[in-house]
């Protein structure tokens, strides 16, 4: 997955193996032996790739894409896949969702829509606590 997953990021940054390279301090045959999988950097070179390009390092190391997947994630974004709308319009979070943002079974959610950008869900704690904020 991290061979595959650097490629993709590389190339969706327009980078070159060489340019890349010289961001790391590596040669060129460095780079190329880490697309093939014939190695892997160390954590150091790992943690640089991972802030260069934006994203977790355990994003970089264990994304797999899926059919529905978009890429890798800018670090702290998320797209967690597709979900399907059962008849009377329940859907199931993904558990990843659930984990990141702390969602736990009785939860209150607040379901917030813009009809540009779509619709967005938050905790109604938290949706309390910045309505506390904004009007305090």
């Amino acid at each position: 997955m991290f061979s595959e997953n650097l490629i993709s990021l590389r190339k969706l940054k327009n980078i070159s193996q060489e340019e890349l390279a010289e961001k790391l301090n590596v040669s060129r045959q460095t780079i190329s032996k880490w697309e093939t999988g014939e190695s892997l950097p160390d954590i150091e070179k790992t943690k640089i790739l991972a802030e260069l390009f934006n994203v977790s390092i355990d994003d970089l190391v264990n994304f797999e894409k899926t059919p529905h997947s978009l890429g890798i994630p800018p670090k702290g974004k998320y797209a967690f896949g597709v979900v399907t709308v059962g008849e009377k319009g329940q859907i199931t979070l993904p558990a990843k969702a659930r984990k990141i943002f702390d969602i736990n079974p009785g939860d209150n959610l607040i379901l917030l829509g813009d009809e540009t950008q779509g619709i967005g869900i938050i905790k109604e704690e938290d949706f309390l606590a910045l309505v506390q904020h904004l009007s305090g």
